[in-house]
Protein backbone atom coordinates (compact mmCIF):
# COMPACT_ATOMS: atom_id res chain seq x y z
CA UNK A 1 0.00 0.00 0.00
CA UNK A 2 0.96 3.44 -0.68
CA UNK A 3 2.74 5.60 2.30
CA UNK A 4 1.24 8.58 1.25
CA UNK A 5 -0.58 9.77 4.49
CA UNK A 6 -4.22 9.32 2.23
CA UNK A 7 -4.02 5.62 2.85
CA UNK A 8 -2.65 5.46 6.15
CA UNK A 9 -5.44 3.51 7.81
CA UNK A 10 -7.36 5.52 10.55
CA UNK A 11 -6.53 4.91 13.79
CA UNK A 12 -9.76 5.65 15.89
CA UNK A 13 -13.42 5.11 14.15
CA UNK A 14 -16.84 6.29 14.68
CA UNK A 15 -19.72 3.78 13.65
CA UNK A 16 -23.15 5.47 13.77
CA UNK A 17 -25.88 3.55 14.49
CA UNK A 18 -27.69 0.41 17.10
CA UNK A 19 -28.44 -2.52 15.03
CA UNK A 20 -27.36 -5.72 14.19
CA UNK A 21 -25.36 -4.64 10.79
CA UNK A 22 -23.10 -2.00 13.20
CA UNK A 23 -22.68 -4.73 15.71
CA UNK A 24 -21.32 -6.67 12.38
CA UNK A 25 -19.54 -3.74 11.25
CA UNK A 26 -17.98 -3.08 14.04
CA UNK A 27 -16.07 -6.75 14.87
CA UNK A 28 -15.36 -6.54 10.77
CA UNK A 29 -13.50 -2.71 11.63
CA UNK A 30 -12.03 -4.26 14.90
CA UNK A 31 -10.31 -6.88 12.96
CA UNK A 32 -7.98 -4.55 10.92
CA UNK A 33 -4.12 -4.53 10.89
CA UNK A 34 -4.68 -0.80 11.59
CA UNK A 35 -6.27 -2.15 15.41
CA UNK A 36 -8.52 1.09 15.41
CA UNK A 37 -10.03 2.59 18.31
CA UNK A 38 -13.64 2.24 17.81
CA UNK A 39 -16.64 4.00 19.34
CA UNK A 40 -20.54 3.70 18.89
CA UNK A 41 -23.30 5.81 18.88
CA UNK A 42 -25.53 4.91 20.01
CA UNK A 43 -24.95 0.95 20.12
CA UNK A 44 -27.02 -2.03 22.19
CA UNK A 45 -26.04 -3.75 25.06
CA UNK A 46 -23.91 -6.29 22.91
CA UNK A 47 -21.75 -4.09 21.05
CA UNK A 48 -20.81 -2.56 24.34
CA UNK A 49 -19.11 -5.42 25.48
CA UNK A 50 -16.65 -4.93 22.34
CA UNK A 51 -16.90 -1.02 21.79
CA UNK A 52 -17.33 1.91 23.97
CA UNK A 53 -20.97 3.37 23.05
CA UNK A 54 -22.31 6.85 23.54
CA UNK A 55 -26.40 7.45 23.91
CA UNK A 56 -26.25 9.92 20.88
CA UNK A 57 -28.73 8.54 18.67
CA UNK A 58 -28.55 8.13 15.18
CA UNK A 59 -30.92 10.93 14.12
CA UNK A 60 -29.00 13.28 16.38
CA UNK A 61 -27.08 15.15 13.51
CA UNK A 62 -25.87 17.84 15.69
CA UNK A 63 -24.96 16.02 18.11
CA UNK A 64 -23.11 13.12 16.29
CA UNK A 65 -20.70 15.80 14.77
CA UNK A 66 -20.13 17.01 18.42
CA UNK A 67 -19.13 13.60 19.22
CA UNK A 68 -16.77 13.05 16.56
CA UNK A 69 -14.81 16.30 17.06
CA UNK A 70 -15.07 15.87 20.94
CA UNK A 71 -13.56 12.49 20.64
CA UNK A 72 -11.23 13.52 17.73
CA UNK A 73 -12.01 10.41 15.36
CA UNK A 74 -10.25 9.81 12.50
CA UNK A 75 -12.98 8.61 9.91
CA UNK A 76 -16.96 7.56 10.83
CA UNK A 77 -18.61 4.95 9.39
CA UNK A 78 -22.60 5.47 9.13
CA UNK A 79 -24.89 2.79 9.14
CA UNK A 80 -28.60 3.83 8.93
CA UNK A 81 -30.22 5.09 5.79
CA UNK A 82 -31.92 7.82 8.38
CA UNK A 83 -28.84 10.20 8.88
CA UNK A 84 -27.58 9.97 5.78
CA UNK A 85 -30.91 10.85 4.68
CA UNK A 86 -30.65 14.15 7.26
CA UNK A 87 -26.91 14.98 5.42
CA UNK A 88 -24.58 13.46 8.36
CA UNK A 89 -22.20 13.14 6.21
CA UNK A 90 -22.49 16.39 4.40
CA UNK A 91 -21.87 17.86 7.92
CA UNK A 92 -19.21 15.54 8.97
CA UNK A 93 -17.35 16.67 5.97
CA UNK A 94 -17.96 20.06 6.68
CA UNK A 95 -15.99 19.90 9.74
CA UNK A 96 -13.17 17.58 8.09
CA UNK A 97 -13.84 14.87 9.44
CA UNK A 98 -13.66 12.01 6.72
CA UNK A 99 -16.43 9.45 6.28
CA UNK A 100 -18.14 6.76 4.81
CA UNK A 101 -21.37 6.82 3.47
CA UNK A 102 -23.17 9.13 0.63
CA UNK A 103 -24.02 12.63 1.14
CA UNK A 104 -27.52 13.44 1.25
CA UNK A 105 -27.61 13.96 -2.89
CA UNK A 106 -26.81 10.46 -3.22
CA UNK A 107 -28.89 8.90 0.14
CA UNK A 108 -32.08 10.25 -2.09
CA UNK A 109 -31.56 7.42 -4.16
CA UNK A 110 -33.10 5.19 -0.95
CA UNK A 111 -35.10 8.29 0.24
CA UNK A 112 -37.79 8.76 -2.36
CA UNK A 113 -38.19 5.34 -4.73
CA UNK A 114 -40.05 7.68 -7.23
CA UNK A 115 -36.69 9.29 -7.58
CA UNK A 116 -34.97 6.00 -8.03
CA UNK A 117 -37.17 4.74 -10.42
CA UNK A 118 -36.40 7.78 -13.00
CA UNK A 119 -32.85 7.30 -13.22
CA UNK A 120 -33.33 3.83 -13.56
CA UNK A 121 -35.99 4.77 -16.26
CA UNK A 122 -33.14 7.27 -17.51
CA UNK A 123 -29.97 5.43 -17.82
CA UNK A 124 -32.08 2.22 -19.10
CA UNK A 125 -31.34 -0.07 -16.46
CA UNK A 126 -33.43 -2.91 -16.21
CA UNK A 127 -36.62 -2.18 -13.63
CA UNK A 128 -40.11 -2.96 -13.65
CA UNK A 129 -43.16 -0.61 -15.04
CA UNK A 130 -43.97 1.85 -12.58
CA UNK A 131 -45.61 5.13 -11.99
CA UNK A 132 -45.06 7.78 -9.67
CA UNK A 133 -48.54 9.98 -7.83
CA UNK A 134 -49.03 12.14 -5.43
CA UNK A 135 -52.91 11.82 -5.12
CA UNK A 136 -54.78 9.02 -4.20
CA UNK A 137 -57.41 9.81 -7.27
CA UNK A 138 -54.51 9.40 -9.60
CA UNK A 139 -53.04 6.48 -8.22
CA UNK A 140 -56.45 4.52 -8.09
CA UNK A 141 -57.20 5.50 -11.52
CA UNK A 142 -53.55 4.13 -13.01
CA UNK A 143 -54.25 1.02 -10.84
CA UNK A 144 -57.51 0.32 -12.83
CA UNK A 145 -55.32 -0.04 -15.90
CA UNK A 146 -52.46 -2.49 -14.54
CA UNK A 147 -52.67 -5.86 -13.61
CA UNK A 148 -52.63 -7.86 -10.52
CA UNK A 149 -50.12 -8.82 -8.43
CA UNK A 150 -49.00 -5.64 -8.16
CA UNK A 151 -47.07 -3.66 -5.83
CA UNK A 152 -47.64 -0.38 -3.97
CA UNK A 153 -44.84 1.67 -1.93
CA UNK A 154 -44.33 4.21 0.09
CA UNK A 155 -41.72 7.09 -1.58
CA UNK A 156 -39.66 7.81 1.53
CA UNK A 157 -38.29 5.85 4.21
CA UNK A 158 -40.04 2.73 5.87
CA UNK A 159 -37.65 0.82 7.14
CA UNK A 160 -38.22 -2.34 4.92
CA UNK A 161 -41.82 -2.31 5.51
CA UNK A 162 -42.92 0.32 3.18
CA UNK A 163 -43.79 -2.32 0.63
CA UNK A 164 -47.14 -4.17 -0.01
CA UNK A 165 -47.25 -6.91 -2.64
CA UNK A 166 -51.22 -6.72 -3.49
CA UNK A 167 -52.73 -9.95 -4.73
CA UNK A 168 -55.71 -8.42 -5.69
CA UNK A 169 -57.18 -4.80 -6.80
CA UNK A 170 -59.19 -4.81 -3.34
CA UNK A 171 -56.10 -4.93 -1.40
CA UNK A 172 -53.63 -2.43 -3.71
CA UNK A 173 -56.46 0.32 -3.39
CA UNK A 174 -56.54 -0.04 0.52
CA UNK A 175 -52.67 0.16 0.39
CA UNK A 176 -53.02 3.16 -1.67
CA UNK A 177 -55.66 4.97 0.45
CA UNK A 178 -54.27 4.12 3.67
CA UNK A 179 -50.65 5.53 2.39
CA UNK A 180 -52.40 8.77 1.31
CA UNK A 181 -53.49 9.53 5.18
CA UNK A 182 -50.01 10.60 5.77
CA UNK A 183 -50.34 15.11 4.40
CA UNK A 184 -47.57 15.37 1.81
CA UNK A 185 -47.39 11.73 0.73
CA UNK A 186 -45.66 10.25 -2.20
CA UNK A 187 -46.49 6.67 -3.23
CA UNK A 188 -45.12 4.24 -6.09
CA UNK A 189 -47.16 1.39 -7.86
CA UNK A 190 -45.15 -0.79 -9.75
CA UNK A 191 -45.60 -3.62 -11.47
CA UNK A 192 -44.96 -6.97 -9.60
CA UNK A 193 -41.79 -9.19 -10.68
CA UNK A 194 -41.81 -12.81 -10.30
CA UNK A 195 -38.55 -14.99 -9.88
CA UNK A 196 -35.81 -15.12 -6.72
CA UNK A 197 -34.76 -12.44 -5.35
CA UNK A 198 -31.23 -11.54 -4.08
CA UNK A 199 -28.92 -8.51 -2.79
CA UNK A 200 -25.78 -7.10 -3.68
CA UNK A 201 -23.85 -4.81 -1.82
CA UNK A 202 -21.24 -2.60 -3.78
CA UNK A 203 -19.29 -0.42 -2.70
CA UNK A 204 -18.69 2.63 -4.36
CA UNK A 205 -16.05 5.45 -4.30
CA UNK A 206 -17.35 7.43 -7.52
CA UNK A 207 -16.85 5.39 -11.04
CA UNK A 208 -15.27 2.69 -8.66
CA UNK A 209 -16.88 0.17 -7.36
CA UNK A 210 -16.13 -3.37 -5.17
CA UNK A 211 -19.04 -6.24 -5.27
CA UNK A 212 -18.84 -7.86 -2.40
CA UNK A 213 -20.23 -11.12 -1.84
CA UNK A 214 -24.08 -12.18 -2.55
CA UNK A 215 -26.66 -12.69 -0.30
CA UNK A 216 -30.28 -13.33 -0.09
CA UNK A 217 -32.70 -12.17 2.61
CA UNK A 218 -36.03 -13.56 3.98
CA UNK A 219 -38.32 -10.48 4.13
CA UNK A 220 -41.46 -12.06 5.69
CA UNK A 221 -42.41 -12.54 9.02
CA UNK A 222 -43.88 -16.01 8.13
CA UNK A 223 -42.24 -19.60 6.93
CA UNK A 224 -42.53 -20.21 3.47
CA UNK A 225 -42.59 -16.35 3.01
CA UNK A 226 -45.96 -15.59 3.98
CA UNK A 227 -47.30 -12.82 6.42
CA UNK A 228 -46.38 -8.67 6.56
CA UNK A 229 -43.34 -7.32 5.37
CA UNK A 230 -40.11 -6.95 7.98
CA UNK A 231 -36.47 -5.64 8.05
CA UNK A 232 -35.59 -9.07 7.39
CA UNK A 233 -35.29 -12.25 9.31
CA UNK A 234 -32.68 -14.05 7.97
CA UNK A 235 -29.97 -14.15 5.55
CA UNK A 236 -27.72 -16.58 3.65
CA UNK A 237 -24.63 -16.41 1.70
CA UNK A 238 -23.45 -17.32 -1.02
CA UNK A 239 -26.88 -17.13 -2.73
CA UNK A 240 -25.92 -20.14 -5.57
CA UNK A 241 -29.01 -18.81 -7.63
CA UNK A 242 -26.62 -16.11 -8.66
CA UNK A 243 -23.94 -18.10 -10.98
CA UNK A 244 -20.68 -16.62 -11.83
CA UNK A 245 -22.14 -15.62 -15.61
CA UNK A 246 -25.30 -14.36 -14.37
CA UNK A 247 -23.06 -12.24 -11.40
CA UNK A 248 -21.01 -10.91 -14.64
CA UNK A 249 -24.29 -10.20 -16.57
CA UNK A 250 -25.68 -7.80 -13.56
CA UNK A 251 -22.21 -6.26 -13.16
CA UNK A 252 -22.66 -5.38 -16.97
CA UNK A 253 -26.39 -4.78 -17.09
CA UNK A 254 -27.18 -3.25 -13.60
CA UNK A 255 -23.84 -2.52 -11.45
CA UNK A 256 -21.52 -0.66 -14.31
CA UNK A 257 -25.01 1.50 -16.12
CA UNK A 258 -25.96 2.26 -12.16
CA UNK A 259 -22.38 3.33 -10.61
CA UNK A 260 -21.98 5.51 -14.30
CA UNK A 261 -25.27 6.98 -14.04
CA UNK A 262 -25.46 7.76 -10.62
CA UNK A 263 -22.03 9.97 -11.41
CA UNK A 264 -23.40 11.32 -14.54
CA UNK A 265 -26.47 13.13 -12.21
CA UNK A 266 -23.49 14.91 -10.41
CA UNK A 267 -23.64 12.83 -7.59
CA UNK A 268 -20.23 12.07 -5.97
CA UNK A 269 -21.09 8.62 -4.24
CA UNK A 270 -18.67 7.32 -1.58
CA UNK A 271 -20.57 4.52 0.16
CA UNK A 272 -22.77 1.17 0.12
CA UNK A 273 -24.85 0.59 -3.01
CA UNK A 274 -27.18 -1.96 -2.39
CA UNK A 275 -29.08 -3.39 -4.94
CA UNK A 276 -31.93 -5.55 -4.51
CA UNK A 277 -33.07 -7.65 -7.95
CA UNK A 278 -35.35 -9.97 -8.69
CA UNK A 279 -33.81 -12.78 -11.28
CA UNK A 280 -36.92 -12.78 -13.78
CA UNK A 281 -37.24 -14.82 -16.41
CA UNK A 282 -36.29 -11.79 -18.33
CA UNK A 283 -32.99 -11.66 -16.84
CA UNK A 284 -32.01 -9.67 -13.71
CA UNK A 285 -34.40 -6.21 -12.58
CA UNK A 286 -33.68 -3.56 -10.43
CA UNK A 287 -35.82 -3.97 -7.35
CA UNK A 288 -34.58 -0.75 -5.38
CA UNK A 289 -31.47 1.01 -4.09
CA UNK A 290 -30.51 1.28 -0.89
CA UNK A 291 -27.80 3.49 -0.01
CA UNK A 292 -26.21 1.78 2.99
CA UNK A 293 -25.40 -1.73 4.45
CA UNK A 294 -28.12 -4.35 4.25
CA UNK A 295 -29.82 -5.34 7.81
CA UNK A 296 -29.40 -8.52 8.09
CA UNK A 297 -27.36 -8.81 5.00
CA UNK A 298 -24.61 -7.23 5.96
CA UNK A 299 -24.16 -10.10 8.85
CA UNK A 300 -23.97 -12.91 6.49
CA UNK A 301 -21.07 -10.89 3.78
CA UNK A 302 -18.96 -9.51 6.09
CA UNK A 303 -18.00 -12.71 7.65
CA UNK A 304 -17.32 -13.87 3.98
CA UNK A 305 -15.27 -10.87 3.06
CA UNK A 306 -11.29 -12.07 2.95
CA UNK A 307 -9.94 -8.36 3.68
CA UNK A 308 -9.25 -5.51 5.48
CA UNK A 309 -12.51 -4.31 5.96
CA UNK A 310 -11.36 -0.93 7.33
CA UNK A 311 -8.88 -0.04 4.32
CA UNK A 312 -11.80 -0.99 1.79
CA UNK A 313 -13.94 1.79 3.66
CA UNK A 314 -11.16 4.03 4.09
CA UNK A 315 -10.03 4.05 0.32
CA UNK A 316 -14.07 4.26 -0.64
CA UNK A 317 -14.50 7.28 1.37
CA UNK A 318 -10.99 9.01 0.22
CA UNK A 319 -11.10 8.36 -3.79
CA UNK A 320 -8.31 5.47 -3.67
CA UNK A 321 -10.25 2.29 -4.21
CA UNK A 322 -8.89 2.04 -7.93
CA UNK A 323 -7.05 -1.08 -8.15
CA UNK A 324 -7.90 -2.66 -4.83
CA UNK A 325 -9.58 -5.91 -4.31
CA UNK A 326 -10.84 -8.46 -1.83
CA UNK A 327 -10.87 -12.13 -1.94
CA UNK A 328 -14.30 -14.17 -0.80
CA UNK A 329 -14.39 -16.91 1.77
CA UNK A 330 -15.58 -20.09 0.68
CA UNK A 331 -17.56 -21.18 3.70
CA UNK A 332 -21.35 -20.23 3.80
CA UNK A 333 -22.77 -18.14 6.05
CA UNK A 334 -26.22 -18.13 8.14
CA UNK A 335 -28.12 -15.48 10.11
CA UNK A 336 -31.27 -16.36 11.37
CA UNK A 337 -33.00 -13.45 13.26
CA UNK A 338 -34.48 -13.49 16.88
CA UNK A 339 -37.09 -10.90 17.09
CA UNK A 340 -40.03 -10.14 19.44
CA UNK A 341 -43.10 -11.78 19.09
CA UNK A 342 -45.61 -9.43 17.42
CA UNK A 343 -42.84 -8.34 15.67
CA UNK A 344 -43.39 -6.34 12.57
CA UNK A 345 -46.74 -5.39 14.76
CA UNK A 346 -47.19 -4.78 18.15
CA UNK A 347 -44.39 -6.31 20.43
CA UNK A 348 -43.59 -5.77 24.39
CA UNK A 349 -40.17 -4.79 25.67
CA UNK A 350 -38.25 -5.45 28.60
CA UNK A 351 -37.95 -8.97 28.34
CA UNK A 352 -35.30 -10.73 30.36
CA UNK A 353 -32.87 -12.71 27.74
CA UNK A 354 -30.75 -15.40 28.62
CA UNK A 355 -27.82 -16.09 26.30
CA UNK A 356 -25.81 -19.48 25.60
CA UNK A 357 -22.33 -19.38 27.95
CA UNK A 358 -20.00 -21.03 25.42
CA UNK A 359 -20.47 -20.33 21.66
CA UNK A 360 -18.36 -22.36 18.92
CA UNK A 361 -15.76 -20.41 17.03
CA UNK A 362 -17.85 -20.45 14.04
CA UNK A 363 -20.86 -19.11 15.70
CA UNK A 364 -21.68 -15.69 16.99
CA UNK A 365 -24.81 -13.34 18.23
CA UNK A 366 -24.80 -10.23 16.91
CA UNK A 367 -27.16 -7.74 18.65
CA UNK A 368 -29.60 -5.38 17.25
CA UNK A 369 -32.16 -4.01 19.63
CA UNK A 370 -30.91 -4.69 23.05
CA UNK A 371 -30.55 -2.82 26.47
CA UNK A 372 -29.62 -3.65 30.03
CA UNK A 373 -31.98 -3.24 33.10
CA UNK A 374 -31.13 -1.50 36.51
CA UNK A 375 -29.68 -5.09 37.33
CA UNK A 376 -27.72 -5.36 34.56
CA UNK A 377 -29.61 -8.13 32.76
CA UNK A 378 -29.62 -8.26 29.23
CA UNK A 379 -33.52 -7.28 27.67
CA UNK A 380 -34.92 -6.94 24.64
CA UNK A 381 -35.45 -3.41 23.44
CA UNK A 382 -36.38 -3.83 19.85
CA UNK A 383 -38.60 -5.57 17.12
CA UNK A 384 -35.65 -7.50 15.74
CA UNK A 385 -33.52 -8.26 18.75
CA UNK A 386 -30.51 -10.77 17.94
CA UNK A 387 -28.91 -12.36 14.69
CA UNK A 388 -27.47 -15.59 15.24
CA UNK A 389 -24.89 -16.07 12.79
CA UNK A 390 -22.86 -19.44 11.74
CA UNK A 391 -20.62 -19.96 8.87
CA UNK A 392 -19.26 -23.90 8.08
CA UNK A 393 -18.49 -26.11 5.36
CA UNK A 394 -21.98 -26.26 3.96
CA UNK A 395 -25.22 -24.08 3.93
CA UNK A 396 -26.92 -27.10 6.18
CA UNK A 397 -24.05 -27.07 8.39
CA UNK A 398 -24.24 -23.42 9.23
CA UNK A 399 -28.55 -23.64 9.37
CA UNK A 400 -28.03 -26.21 11.88
CA UNK A 401 -25.39 -24.66 14.15
CA UNK A 402 -27.32 -21.37 13.97
CA UNK A 403 -30.84 -22.98 15.08
CA UNK A 404 -29.34 -24.68 17.85
CA UNK A 405 -27.78 -21.37 19.36
CA UNK A 406 -31.62 -19.89 18.42
CA UNK A 407 -33.16 -22.92 20.51
CA UNK A 408 -30.46 -22.34 23.33
CA UNK A 409 -31.81 -18.91 23.80
CA UNK A 410 -34.18 -18.32 27.05
CA UNK A 411 -36.62 -15.85 26.16
CA UNK A 412 -40.45 -16.85 26.42
CA UNK A 413 -41.21 -14.30 23.87
CA UNK A 414 -38.85 -15.17 21.30
CA UNK A 415 -39.81 -15.70 17.31
CA UNK A 416 -37.96 -16.75 14.50
CA UNK A 417 -38.29 -18.44 11.04
CA UNK A 418 -37.38 -21.65 11.03
CA UNK A 419 -36.50 -21.76 6.73
CA UNK A 420 -33.71 -19.70 6.25
CA UNK A 421 -32.08 -20.70 3.24
CA UNK A 422 -34.69 -23.87 2.49
CA UNK A 423 -35.08 -22.39 -0.97
CA UNK A 424 -31.13 -22.95 -1.80
CA UNK A 425 -31.24 -26.36 0.20
CA UNK A 426 -34.33 -27.67 -1.48
CA UNK A 427 -32.45 -26.99 -5.02
CA UNK A 428 -29.42 -28.40 -3.32
CA UNK A 429 -31.14 -32.09 -2.57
Amino acid sequence: MSGSSQNKLPGSVLVVGGGGREHALVRALAASSAAPRIIVAPGNAGIAEEASCFPVAADDIDGLVLLAQREKVEFVVVGPEVPLALGLVDRLLEAGIPTYGPKADGARLEASKIYTKEILQKYNIPTARAAGFTSAKAALTYLESRPTPIVVKADGLAAGKGVTVAATAHEAEAAIRDLFEVDGAKVLIEDCLAGDETSLLVIVSGRDYVILPVSQDHKRIGENDTGPNTGGMGTYSPAEVVTADLLERIEQEIVKPSVNGIAAEGIDFRGTLFIGIMLTPRGPEVLEYNTRFGDPETQVVLPRVDGDMLELLWRAANGTLRGFSIGTRPEPVVCVVVSAQGYPGVYRKGDVIGLPGELPDNVSILHAGTARNAEGALISAGGRVLGVTASAPTLQAAADLAYATCDAITWPAKYYRRDIGARQLKRNK
